[in-house]
């Protein structure tokens, strides 16, 4: 059976079998249970009235997966994969796009930092300090700018309080230990309330060695990480302003050098929302974030700071919500302006020198019902966006791009279960200040890049088809199948030559650095995705239910011009989960599929099972908030290797890990 045929016949059980179980528990009328959204759209928050699907875990499955970057945390998300270069450097990849094409958030702002410019560099938003992430698969330009084309993950948490505490203090308190890096790592959130002001205060610290793979330890794997924010709302009548402060720091080494990085970043945070009195206006959001962001490169053998990359940016965005209005039901108005001013010291300026991104738009959503069962949802954007930096040539250079993004899509009630979604975007982007201005050695990633300050901008074309099933508590489906044709898609090519520090390159690989350039082509992108949950029966004070997932994405440059690089392989899941009242518990195997599709000087990658468990336990009845639970990761302790990742031949993935979790809310 082909890789294809495998996942199309995967996700056809899916559907099937949720058909046939909801035909057999026909007479459960439960209501579903409604999940509020907030990244997608300003009008519609309730995620089974979007024609997209928005993936969301919450704070217990963050927990429960114990990873040190979103990625893990996101790792039973169907579509979703990371970049795993490093325990601290670790980007979601959305449907096998990443850096450019995947906007990375905190509550709505950019993560601030340099992930985008080299899968050696890590995100400084920890798992420990989000209540929620959520995941926006597919163009999400309209909302968040061309640097969105692929996607979105937004880290939400309540660093500046959106709504008043109901009781006067609320803490969390949580504690893991996993064996198999001696890893070791605490966190606390407290939300206080005091008269009409609301306050939040959180920290994490987190510590692991190198980790064991099956065949011995991978050298230079380790991290240690710390952060900590406090802020405050003020609350008056259905309108609050409030500001945070947040810290991190984290050392990480690189598994596939000798290097590790030293990075921080301080950030501050405004939240606003102001009523608009009356149906016209509904409301009026202002947020705005700023942070200054560091990191070298440190050889440990001489101490010695190879490379610093610093990254001070800020970004400001104002959204506007409207009632009823001629043939829409609601329609917001926003802006958005944003700056970003990189440099580089030591090694780093020969591999990019300094550059700035200054980005200014406008979008608008709108929904328009077409009677009792069919809703029109609307977005537009327009963005200008102006770059400088000295490419190769040394000659320095001003780009200046207007991608324009629509979106088109229409939900169908088709029963009071089943609902149809419909969405056509097109999307453009803007080039990268890396695809652009890239000029030389990259140690980290063991690349020479060279980018080319003539790109033009991408554009993505693309259709999503999307079911959801729900009938209750015993069956819950939702599933996408999707097509993006891009033009001048943009991608690092890596020609199969290596190359030396001073860009002298030879048709072998006798030389450390791969050489990798910038370059534009016609690309298509198909894929699918489904999950679905079964409840199997309520046995004793509890319900046993069966869950699947499975995921498929195909790359390919038009005009027989091969395979796009670092597409993940299919994916198949099966998973059994045990809720009860003090004990819930569960496992889950999944299928990874050997990647064959590959590009041009990259290596195939070979399959793999993970078996994934968990339990949880509820000792005290009067403390329902007090939890121990027990994780484990590859419990078969299988040679693991992510087709996604750039190092992949270097780095295997980590073994088998049982993980220890405490968990206390006050």
């Amino acid at each position: 059976m082909s890789v294809k045929n495998g996942c199309v016949a995967a996700l056809a059980t899916v559907l099937c079998f949720s058909i046939a179980r909801a035909d057999d528990q026909g007479a459960d009328k439960s209501k579903e249970v409604e999940t509020v959204v907030v990244t997608a759209s300003p009008i519609s928050q309730d995620r089974n009235y979007l024609a997209t699907i928005v993936g969301s875990v919450d704070r217990s499955q963050i927990l429960q997966n114990g990873g040190a970057n979103l990625a893990d945390a996101l790792a039973n998300e169907p579509g979703m994969t990371g970049t795993t270069f490093a325990q601290g450097a670790s980007r979601p990849v959305i449907r096998g796009f990443d850096a450019n094409r995947v906007r990375l958030l905190e509550n709505g702002i950019g993560s601030f930092d340099v992930s985008d410019v080299g899968p050696d560099h890590g995100v400084p938003i920890d798992p420990l300090s989000a209540q929620r992430i959520e995941v926006v698969r597919g163009a999400a330009v309209v909302r968040y700018g061309s640097q969105a084309i692929g996607g979105v993950v937004n880290a939400i948490n309540n660093r500046v309080p959106e709504s008043l505490p109901d009781k006067p203090v609320a803490a969390e308190i949580t504690g893991g230990y996993g064996s198999n890096a001696d890893a070791r790592d605490v966190s606390m959130l407290l939300d206080a309330r005091a008269g009409d002001f609301a306050i939040h205060a959180d920290g994490f610290d987190r510590h692991a060695d190198d980790y064991s793979i099956p065949n011995g330890t991978q050298p230079n794997s380790y991290i240690n990480n710390d952060g900590y924010s406090l802020g405050g709302s003020y609350f008056f009548g259905d309108d609050h302003v409030g500001i945070g402060a947040m810290h991190y720091d984290a050392k990480y080494g690189i598994p596939s050098d000798i290097t590790y990085i030293d990075m921080k970043q301080d950030k501050e945070m405004f939240r606003s929302r102001f009523a608009g009195g009356g149906d016209v206006l509904k409301y009026v959001t202002v947020e705005a974030g700023n942070a200054r962001y560091e990191h070298g490169e440190i050889d440990p053998t001489t101490g010695e700071t190879a490379a610093t990359f610093i990254d001070n940016e800020w970004d400001a965005r104002v959204e506007s919500v409207f009632g009823k209005g001629g043939p829409f039901s609601g329609s917001a108005l926003g802006a958005q302006f944003q700056n970003r001013d990189f440099s580089a010291l030591g090694e780093g300026q020969n591999y990019l020198l300094p550059t700035n991104t200054r980005t200014n738009a406008l979008f608008w959503f709108g929904e328009v019902p077409l009677g009792k069962s069919v809703r029109l949802q609307t977005g537009a954007r327009v963005e200008n966006v102006d770059i400088e930096g000295t490419p190769a040539s040394d000659v320095f250079t001003k780009r200046s791009f207007t991608p324009i993004s629509g979106s088109l899509g229409v939900v169908f009630d088709a029963s009071e279960k089943t609902r149809l979604g419909v969405t056509l975007t097109s999307a453009a982007r803007a080039p990268g200040q890396t695809e652009l201005f890239a000029r030389g050695p990259h140690d980290g990633p063991g690349t020479f890049e060279t980018g080319d300050p003539t790109l033009g901008q991408e554009r993505a074309n693309s259709l999503e088809g999307t079911l959801r099933f729900n009938s209750g508590k015993a069956v819950t489906l939702e599933g996408s199948l999707w097509l993006a044709k891009f033009s001048n898609y943009i991608y690092g090519n890596i020609t199969g030559r290596t190359c030396d520090d001073d860009g002298n390159c030879v048709a072998d690989d006798s030389l450390e650095l791969k050489e990798l350039n910038y370059t534009q082509v016609d690309a298509t992108f198909d894929g699918a995705e489904g999950k679905a949950s079964f409840m199997l029966g309520n046995m004793g004070k509890g319900r046993l239910q069966l869950d699947l997932l499975a995921d498929y994405v195909r790359a390919k440059i038009d005009n027989g011009g091969g395979n796009v690089p670092r597409i993940p392989p299919y994916h198949v899941g099966l998973g059994l989960h045990w809720d009860g009242a003090s004990f819930d518990g569960g496992v889950m195997v999944r299928y990874s599929a050997e990647q064959n599709d590959v590009a041009v000087a990259e290596t195939p990658t070979d399959s793999f099972t993970s078996v994934d468990a968990h339990f949880g336990w509820r000792p005290m009845r009067e403390h329902p908030g007090f939890e121990l639970a027990v994780v484990g990761r590859n419990l078969t302790d299988t040679v693991q290797r992510n087709a996604v990742a750039l190092n992949k031949d270097d780095v295997v993935l980590p073994g088998r890990d049982l993980r220890v979790v405490v968990r206390a809310m006050f």
